[in-house]
């Protein structure tokens, strides 16, 4: 992933910045994301954050106090992170995600906050797949 043009800020990104730090195609595809989200889905609280200076920018999208979905900016595209406990992970594998998104679960990394599933971000399907599993994960 590309360093985030505004790694060096201790506030939030404008919008402008990173519409700057993503492209117009991606950043269409992530205010897509997360209207959706958002609409369908009652997934309406973003909480920004910096971990450290490597990794940047990201936006951390919450349900209540649940967080859904981790969005984190890069050049031409962005991640989308999720933490899935078995039964989500059951249910985004049963979702008719591709092919490609259950490879991502099966092969993902088992931490003790469940299966770490990243899903690299470049077009409308991909912002589709992310809604499945983030909508698994909800209703797990």
């Amino acid at each position: 992933m590309l360093a985030n043009a505004f790694i060096e800020k201790t506030t939030k990104p404008t919008d402008a910045e990173l519409a700057e730090a993503l492209g117009d195609r991606a950043k269409a595809l992530w205010d897509k994301l997360a209207a959706q989200l958002a609409e369908e889905h009652g997934v309406t609280i973003p909480d920004w954050h910096s971990y450290s200076r490597k990794a940047g920018w990201t936006l951390r999208l919450k349900r209540k106090d649940r967080a859904i979905v981790y969005l984190s900016p890069s050049r031409g595209c962005f991640l989308a992170s999720f933490a899935l406990g078995e039964k989500a992970a059951k249910a985004a594998r049963e979702s008719g995600v591709p092919p490609a998104i259950v490879r991502i679960i099966d092969e993902a990394k088992r931490y003790a906050e469940g299966l770490a599933v990243r899903i690299e971000v470049r077009g409308p399907r991909d912002v589709a797949a992310v809604v499945r599993v983030a909508v698994a994960k909800i209703e797990s």
